[in-house]
């Protein structure tokens, strides 16, 4: 098996030399999506905003990749701030359903622009027959 990137259009990670997403087998790994709209800025609004943004960048990922976020296996959120910890919980319910994939949320002290909020990375199945 290869390694396979993903790509989505518009790529916002491209100036930063990663890859969105890597495809490995049956095996799909996202890199963390931000609150970036299409135009690469943060979008405005707070942290249910960003929130939802970088959910709706997750989905591009991982529909590049062949698979969506009902085939999610595991998620790793990272926000700046653990007291928007019950609208992480409030993102989960919006976007995932059960049975809910596993999670890891930290807090960390910054991501990579001072304006991002939250960034979510994830682990996903691709459906038998769509792996290279």
């Amino acid at each position: 098996m290869k390694l396979q990137r993903v790509v989505t259009t518009p790529d916002n990670y491209a100036p930063f030399l990663l890859s969105q997403g890597i495809k490995f087998g049956n095996l799909l790994f996202i890199s963390g999506q931000a609150g970036a709209g299409d135009d690469g800025k943060i979008v405005e609004g707070g942290f249910r905003t960003q929130g939802e943004q970088a959910f709706a960048n997750l989905r591009r990922a991982l529909e590049a990749g062949g698979s969506s976020l009902n085939d999610v296996i595991k998620v790793t959120i990272f926000v700046t701030d653990m007291g928007n910890f019950q609208e992480v919980v409030a993102l989960r319910r919006q976007f995932f359903s059960e049975p809910y994939p596993a999670d890891t949320i930290a807090e960390v002290k910054a991501l990579y622009d001072p304006a991002v909020l939250i960034e979510i990375e994830a682990i996903a199945a691709v459906r038998d027959g769509e792996a290279n």
